[in-house]
């Protein structure tokens, strides 16, 4: 105990002296009842760096909590402060430009091992946890999506909407909108939350769903963590299937590739032997999908049918769709899918097909993951551009940037799939294109050290500084999805006509601008300002 203090007391001397803060030292030693709060070299080493590698700021202290209680009291004593320090919740570290990060303040490690992870085997072992008769689950806002999915597959249920990387925290894909190939029926992740305990930047813990403080519910989901930290999220069920049928076929063709794709996702109201479960899909512009974390779905000898299709060159479009099942039924699943197939119009000879476990199929990045980390792939700098593009214009942009500024190297897949407007409540604070129906393109490149110049993060990086100057250029009003800008400008434009609501909810559930300070859209309290300076623009504290 004496040794747990004395770190303790090191670390509120680093915040005292380092910030200069006027901290009550027993309002901070409170915070450990239940967790720890750590200055440890490794854990500031972790929490100063995310999956991107293209930001790192180091924090002063990170908090392991113990419980919610642990995240309030932390927040309490950044907003009761003379001069305040900025506290940031951090999951699994998968954000690309440092939006998890903060250089004068405190990070909370809300997932991982020591306390964090002691809270979320209570959280999974608890009585009431995951309802039946409710179809709903508890989890800890730091828990991953896989240990939510096991711990419901139990009870045969799982949640209905997707992220394709499953090692991912509950609390950071609510925090931005969570979407795979399950949106166009579901909606995205944030559709499908219930309820939602929230430690806003006051410090104040609070429950909050439709009914019950239905503003802060609504600015939470999708809210970058601007408005609090989600500590608890009660998501809805459904009966999981037991199986996976799992297909891709091949265009050459982009509108035939978008019409079919759009006729698929106008399917959503249908009964489910009607529809796909599934619908994304991805762009070859080169060797495509050989040594990418997508490839594993091919046999050795397919890429060589993949050649034979586009012997000209060129770009292809690869349609991705799943018919979920159970074994019970697996002998009617064959018509079903041939029944939506006649009405698609692909390459009749690309069809690729393969059947797994749900598990699998939902798992199925994280496998790849395994082979890219043993082969040192996956630990690289990852310059993500992430958009939503209106339906209007998609033709646009494959002309512009498929077959264009991409040129005939990608570094890593680019996927593309059509989602519906009317699955996202609008009462979130997230932003889409004010269409109907719009695109999610995803360019998931990794820079690598390869003595190719094209694989560079310079190069990456300047590649999508053209991305978005030709969307700019050509008019087309794209919106980013897990977004990063530098200015306050630049939020208010993506904002838009939300920005106002955005503000207010600032004001109303995070006043002196503590929570989430690493997604640079508002400057924290009058102590703290953005240096002017500095290629990665740090936060610093005068």
């Amino acid at each position: 105990m004496a040794t747990k203090l004395l770190l303790i007391t090191f670390a509120i001397c680093r915040l005292i002296v380092t910030v200069g803060l006027t901290v009550d030292p027993t309002e901070l030693l409170r915070l450990v009842v239940d967790g720890q709060l750590s200055v440890d070299p490794s854990d500031v080493d972790t929490a100063s760096k995310d999956f991107g590698l293209m930001s790192r700021a180091e924090p002063l202290a990170v908090l392991h909590p113990g419980s919610a209680q642990d995240v309030a009291r932390l927040v309490r004593a950044a907003y009761s402060s003379a001069h305040g320090f900025t506290v940031s919740a951090r999951g699994h570290g998968h954000s690309i430009n440092g939006q998890a990060q903060t250089n004068n303040g405190v990070v909370i490690e809300m997932s991982g091992g020591g306390p964090s992870g002691r809270v979320m085997s209570r959280v999974r072992s608890g009585s009431g946890r995951v309802s039946e008769k409710g179809m709903y689950v508890d989890a800890w806002g730091g828990e991953l999506w896989i240990d939510v999915l096991r711990s419901t597959l139990e009870y045969g249920l799982a949640p209905k909407s997707w992220t394709d990387y499953l090692y991912l925290s509950v609390g950071g894909t609510l925090s931005n909108a969570g979407i795979s190939g399950q949106a166009f029926n579901h909606g995205p992740q944030i559709s499908s939350v219930d309820e939602l305990d929230v430690v806003t930047g006051r410090g104040e813990l609070l429950t909050c769903s439709e009914e019950k403080n239905s503003e802060l519910f609504h600015a939470v989901l999708g809210g970058l963590g601007q408005f609090g930290i989600i500590t608890r999220a009660r998501i809805a069920l459904e009966p999981a299937p037991q199986r996976v049928r799992w297909i891709r076929v091949l265009y050459s063709n982009f509108s035939a590739f978008t019409k079919d794709q759009e006729f698929l996702i106008s399917l959503h109201g249908q009964p489910s032997t009607h529809k796909f479960d599934y619908v994304e899909g991805f762009v070859i512009v080169d060797e495509g999908l050989i040594n990418n974390w997508r490839s594993s779905f091919f046999s050795p000898s397919n890429p060589v049918k993949i050649t034979s299709i586009n012997s000209q060159g060129g770009v292809l479009y690869c349609l991705e769709i799943t018919k979920n099942y159970h074994e019970s039924t697996a002998d009617t699943i064959d018509q079903e899918i041939e029944g939506l197939l006649t009405k698609l119009d692909f390459v009749p000879t690309s069809v690729f097909t393969t059947d797994l476990p749900y598990v699998d199929f939902l798992d199925r990045v994280h496998k790849a993951e395994l082979k890219l980390r043993s082969k040192g792939l996956w630990d690289v700098p990852h310059p993500w551009l992430n958009l939503f593009v209106p339906k209007s214009r998609i033709s646009d942009f494959d002309k512009g940037v498929f077959k264009s500024i991409l040129g005939n190297k990608t570094s890593g897949p680019i996927l593309i799939y059509p989602m519906n407007k009317d699955k996202w409540d609008q009462r979130s604070s997230v932003v889409t294109p004010d269409e109907d129906i719009f695109y999610l393109v995803a360019l998931l490149r990794s820079a690598l050290d390869t003595g190719d110049e094209t694989h560079t993060l310079e190069h990456l990086t300047n590649q999508n500084r053209q991305i978005l100057k030709f969307c700019d250029d050509a008019g087309i009003k794209v919106k980013q999805y897990l977004p990063h800008y530098t200015t306050q400008e630049e939020w208010m434009d993506h904002f838009g006509d939300k920005w106002g609501q955005f503000y207010q909810r600032k004001m109303d559930f995070d006043p002196r601008r503590i929570l989430a300070t690493g997604q640079r859209i508002f400057s924290p309290s009058s102590s703290v300002s953005f240096s002017n300076h500095g290629a990665d623009k740090l936060l610093s504290i005068s």
